[in-house]
């Protein structure tokens, strides 16, 4: 009797530890620099996850993620730069070869990430909270610079393909309703 209570309070506790890394926060990571993170420090504020790459048709969206960034970091938002070498391998470099790239070409000043996996086998937990089955918009991350929106409450609220702009109505409408949300 007492060897099934503890199976099942050890089996309650699985459950909410599986439940509770669902929760974007929970999810380990590393910064640009190789140092564990992860988003708890963004807790509290409108987040826009892009993945990212150098070598892209869609790299000089950096120069309006940097825009809307700028407009809006004082507000209670960021923009975070996931790093992705999935799609044609078009962010072939080192972490230190993407900051350089980023601040001399673009001078990116929003908080990057180690370069990770969206999609297959090795993908992310970060992107298996954003586009796996049972995200509020599922479905793979088709290229590079697609763009999931987070609110203070830390749900997913929009999902953006690689062609929306975040200098565009939509995506900045999307944003400011977010941030107007408390």
């Amino acid at each position: 009797m007492k060897l099934l209570a503890v199976l099942a309070l050890l089996g309650c506790l699985g459950v909410v530890t599986a439940r509770s890394a669902q929760k974007l926060t929970d999810i380990p990571l590393k910064d640009i620099n190789g140092k564990d993170t992860s988003l708890k420090a963004y807790e509290g504020k409108v987040l826009l996850i892009v993945n990212v790459a150098s070598k892209c048709g869609y790299t000089p969206q950096y120069k309006s993620l940097e825009a809307v960034y700028e407009k809006y970091k004082d507000k209670g938002f960021e923009v975070l730069g996931f790093p992705c070498n999935d799609f044609g391998s078009q962010e072939p470099g080192s972490n230190d070869e993407i900051k350089e790239f980023c601040s001399s070409k673009y001078s990116v000043t929003f908080p990057m990430f180690d370069k990770l996996h969206v999609k297959g086998a090795q993908q992310h937990p970060l992107y298996t909270a954003l586009s796996g089955k049972d995200a509020p918009y599922p479905g793979d991350v088709k290229w590079n610079f697609g763009k999931f929106l987070i609110g203070r409450d830390g749900k997913i609220l929009k999902r953006f393909d690689s062609a929306a702009k975040p200098d565009s109505a939509e995506v900045t409408q999307a944003i400011e309703s977010a941030l107007a949300a408390k």
